[in-house]
C-alpha cells in the first residue's frame, strides 16, 4: 500500500514546460462529495487540493456529487455540467469520473422491498448514462463501497445489502467492459479485506466511508493504472500525466 503524502511525491512523466494541466469533472453521488469525512472532505476533494499546489500537475478537478443521486438522475445533469466547466479559454473538460448506482439499489420500506431502481431499468440507464458520458470525453468509473447491513435501515427507510449491491455493480462493470470504459471495482477490493477492516472504514451511517475510508479510497484510486496514467489522443492537443507515490 503507497501513502497518500502532500509532498514532493507526485512527478510528472513529462517535463512541466510541455505539459498542459487537465480539466476533470466528478460526478455521481455521495462518494463523490465525500459525505462522512468532515476532517478532509472525500477523497475528490483530497485529490482537487493536491492538483491545486505549486509543483503539482495543476489539473482542475471539479467535484459535481450529489447526495442521493441515482443514475437517472446523473444523466440528466451530465451534460449540462460538463458544458458549465468550460474555463481556461472554455475548453470543454479533458476526462469525466463516474461514480453512482448505491442508491439505485436500495429496497424500500423493508428488507424485501422493491429497489428504489428497477434492476431491468438500471442496466438500460446505466448504459445509457455510459454512452452518453463517452460522446463527451474519455471515463472512468469508480465502483460503490460495500455497506454495513447491519446499519440498515438507513433514513429508517433505504434497506441497502451486499446482494443487490454486487448485482448492480456487475451490471455497472459489465456495461463499462463492453465500451471498454475503465472500472474500478471498490466493492470487490473492500469485500476481499474483510469484515472489520471494512467496518473500520464506515461512518456510524453504515452506508457513507468515514475519513479513514475515503483515505482508503483515496488510495486505491491513485494506485489504479487507469488514473496513475491517462493519455489523450482524440483531444485538441496530446496531454499525459503519471504521478508516482512513495512508498510508506
Amino acid at each position: 500500500m503507497h501513502t497518500f503524502i502532500a509532498s514532493s511525491s507526485m512527478q510528472l512523466s513529462v517535463p512541466p514546460n510541455h505539459f498542459q494541466p487537465m480539466k476533470i469533472v466528478a460526478l455521481g453521488d455521495s462518494l463523490i462529495y465525500g459525505f462522512g469525512d468532515p476532517e478532509k472532505g472525500g477523497w475528490i476533494e483530497q485529490l482537487r487540493r493536491w492538483w491545486m499546489l505549486p509543483d503539482s500537475a495543476g489539473h482542475v478537478l471539479y467535484n459535481l456529487g450529489v447526495r442521493g443521486d441515482r443514475t437517472q438522475q446523473v444523466a440528466q445533469r451530465l451534460e449540462v455540467e460538463f458544458r458549465h466547466r468550460g474555463e481556461l479559454r472554455n475548453r470543454v473538460p479533458d476526462l469525466i469520473i463516474l461514480s453512482v448506482g448505491v442508491n439505485d439499489s436500495a429496497r424500500l420500506a423493508r428488507p424485501d422491498g422493491r429497489t428504489y431502481t428497477d434492476f431491468t431499468l438500471f442496466e438500460k440507464e446505466i448504459g445509457s448514462l455510459l454512452d452518453l458520458a463517452q460522446q463527451l470525453c474519455p471515463v472512468l468509473f469508480v465502483g460503490m463501497v460495500p455497506v454495513d447491513e447491519a446499519k440498515m435501515p438507513f433514513l429508517d427507510c433505504f434497506y441497502y445489502n451486499h446482494a443487490d449491491q454486487y448485482r448492480y455493480k456487475e451490471a455497472t462493470r459489465i456495461a463499462c467492459s463492453k465500451r471498454q470504459i475503465p472500472y474500478l471495482d471498490i466493492f470487490e477490493q473492500w469485500m476481499e479485506r474483510g469484515e472489520n477492516w471494512r467496518l473500520k472504514r464506515l461512518s456510524e451511517d453504515g452506508l457513507h466511508p468515514n475519513t479513514l475510508g475515503y483515505q482508503a479510497l483515496l488510495e486505491d484510486a491513485i494506485d489504479w493504472d487507469a488514473i496513475h496514467s491517462v493519455s489523450f489522443a482524440n483531444t485538441a492537443y496530446h496531454s499525459e500525466f503519471n504521478y508516482h507515490l512513495k512508498p510508506s
